[in-house]
């Protein structure tokens, strides 16, 4: 696997766990806590949403879903 996909699936991992622990969360809230651009937190967010990890109940406010996930580090 390229570095940059490794960085890029740590970081969603990352993102996911944030949510469950911390949400609801805006999508402003997960900017500033991963320091990355808005563009970019929002692909983490689609790609979260595409496998039914997370939901968006507001415009901009994010939650996990009640989907099981098995993480491992």
């Amino acid at each position: 696997m390229k570095p940059s996909t490794n960085r890029m699936l740590t970081r969603i991992k990352s993102v996911y766990m944030f949510i469950s622990n911390n949400g609801p969360v805006t999508t402003q809230e997960l900017v500033e806590e991963f320091g990355i651009t808005s563009r970019t937190i929002q692909r983490d967010l689609n790609v979260l949403a595409y496998n039914d990890l997370v939901k968006s109940p507001g415009r901009g406010l994010w939650t996990t879903t009640n989907k099981k996930v098995k993480i491992t580090s």
